[in-house]
C-alpha cells in the first residue's frame, strides 16, 4: 500500500518511480522505440500545434502530468505550483493529482487551465466534495483515477490514510452526471482496454486517459499498443494518453495512433525538482519543436490531419 510515511524524499523520488514502473515501462518504451516513421515531404507545410479543447485554445497537445504530493518531497521550493506556472506560461493544459483541497487551491491560484484528477475514494462523498471544490476554483475539468484501486497486496489500496475503492460503470456514470451538473467535463483516467473505454463512453465520460499509471499493473499492455483499438470505440470522447512520453517524437507516435493530446511526466520531473518552472518550460518547448519537426517531415499541417499509415513496425506498416 502507498503511504506518505514511505515517501522517498527528493534524492530517492526518481529511482523509486523508475523501480515501480520497471516492467510496464520496459514494454512501453520498447514498443514506442520500435515504431518508425515514413517521410512524406513533398507539399508539406510548417505545422500548427494549436489545440482546441472544451472552449479553450492551447498552444500544443503536449500537456502536463497529474503529479501528486511533490510539495512533500522536502524541497525548498514548491514543484506543484511551479509546473502549473509553466503550463500557464506555455499556454498548455495542466493536470493535478491527489492533493488536499487547501493545496489544490494554492495550485489553482497560479491560473493555469487545470484538470483535477481525484482518487477513487471509498467515501464517494469525498469525491463529490473535491469535484465541487475544483469547479469553484475554475477547473477545466474533473476526473477520477479509475485504475488506482487495487494495492500491491491485492486488496483495495490506502493512500495517505485514505481508503480507496473500485468503481462500477454505474458509479462512473453518476460521477460523470455530477460533473456535468456542476458545469464541467468528466475524465476517466487509467483506461487500458476497449472494454473499459466502451463502458466509459456509455457512462457519459467526456474524455479518457489511456494509461498504465506508471506501471501500477505488472506487465500492463503499452498504451500506444492498444490506443488505436480504444480510439475506434471512443465515440465522442476525447482520448488522451501518457506513459513514456519522453520527447516530442513519442508524442507524435501517440497522436498518430489516435490520441487527441498527450501528457509527459518523468521527462519534466528531474528539471522540475532541481530548477522549477524554467526547466519545465525548456523541456516542453524542446518537445514541441521535435513534434513540429516530425509533423513537417510527414505532411501533417495541423492536429486533425494525423495519419497512422506513416507508422511502421517491424518492417511493415503498423496499420
Amino acid at each position: 500500500m502507498e503511504k506518505e510515511a514511505n515517501w522517498p524524499g527528493p534524492e530517492g523520488l526518481i529511482p523509486a518511480l523508475e523501480k515501480n514502473a520497471a516492467n510496464a515501462s520496459l514494454h512501453t518504451r520498447r514498443f514506442l522505440d520500435e515504431i518508425l516513421i515514413e517521410e512524406r515531404i513533398i507539399g508539406t507545410r510548417v505545422a500548427d500545434l494549436t489545440m482546441k479543447l472544451w472552449g479553450s485554445e492551447f498552444t500544443s497537445p503536449i500537456m502536463m502530468p497529474a503529479f501528486s504530493h511533490l510539495n512533500k518531497a522536502g524541497l525548498a521550493h514548491r514543484p506543484m505550483e511551479e509546473y502549473a506556472q509553466a503550463a500557464k506560461n506555455l499556454g498548455i493544459v495542466n493536470w493535478v493529482g491527489m492533493e488536499s483541497d487547501a493545496d489544490y487551491a494554492k495550485i489553482a491560484e497560479v491560473g493555469a487551465k487545470t484538470i483535477r484528477i481525484i482518487k477513487p475514494f471509498a467515501d464517494h462523498e469525498k469525491i463529490r466534495e473535491q469535484m465541487t471544490f475544483a469547479v469553484k476554483h475554475q477547473a477545466l475539468a474533473v476526473g477520477i483515477d479509475i485504475d488506482h484501486s487495487i494495492g500491491k497486496d491485492g486488496n483495495v489500496d490506502v493512500v495517505d490514510g485514505e481508503k480507496l475503492g473500485t468503481l462500477t460503470a454505474q458509479e462512473i456514470k453518476e460521477f460523470a452526471d455530477f460533473a456535468h451538473k456542476s458545469g464541467v467535463p468528466f475524465v476517466a483516467k487509467g483506461v487500458l482496454s476497449t472494454r473499459d473505454a466502451a463502458l466509459c463512453e456509455k457512462a457519459g465520460a467526456d474524455a479518457i486517459v489511456v494509461s498504465h499509471h506508471h506501471g501500477r499493473m505488472p506487465f500492463a499492455v503499452p498504451p500506444a499498443m492498444i490506443l488505436p483499438d480504444i480510439r475506434k470505440v471512443s465515440g465522442k470522447m476525447k482520448v488522451f494518453a501518457d506513459c513514456s512520453v519522453d520527447d516530442g517524437r513519442d508524442a507524435y507516435k501517440l497522436l498518430a495512433l489516435g490520441a487527441d493530446a498527450v501528457s509527459t511526466g518523468r521527462a519534466i520531473l528531474p528539471g522540475l525538482l532541481k530548477e522549477g518552472t524554467p526547466a519545465v518550460e525548456r523541456k516542453i518547448q524542446q518537445m514541441n519543436d521535435q513534434l513540429k519537426e516530425l509533423m513537417g517531415y510527414t505532411g501533417v499541417a495541423a492536429l486533425d490531419l494525423f495519419d497512422a499509415t506513416v507508422l511502421w513496425y517491424h518492417g511493415r506498416p503498423l496499420k
